[in-house]
């Protein structure tokens, strides 16, 4: 299982970026895909996640409304697009396999992550 997230770079507040993350090894479509982000002197923030069963979307607080997951399983590539972006979104977003626990969500098998920067 590889996963590989690309499509950071440096933005202005208010902008956006498309993340893309591909598989490898294996179909998306076999698990459950999302996304956690980490910043600097902060802990792991789980950002997204899309169920394969029944398709339902998790967002953490932060950022619903202005990120979208979506997946093109003809691709194999998963996508966060990230809109309004704001400064506090800076981290390295990785793409990984998510799963629903009662406290919330695991992220796990994770591959190299993608650096966001939003200026103010």
């Amino acid at each position: 299982v590889q996963l590989q997230a690309s499509g950071g770079g440096l933005v202005q507040a208010g902008g956006s970026l498309r993340l893309s993350c591909a598989a490898s090894g294996f179909t998306l479509d076999d698990y459950d895909i999302g996304w956690f982000r980490q910043a600097p002197g902060k802990e792991r923030e789980g950002v997204s996640c899309i169920s394969v069963s029944d398709g339902n979307t998790y967002y953490a607080d932060s950022v619903k409304g202005r990120f979208t997951i979506s997946r093109d399983n003809a691709k194999n590539t998963e996508y966060l697009q990230m809109n309004s972006l704001k400064p506090e979104d800076t981290a390295v977003y990785y793409c990984a396999i998510c799963r629903k626990e009662p406290y919330g969500y695991e992220y796990d098998h994770w591959g190299q992550g993608t650096q966001v920067t939003v200026s103010s």
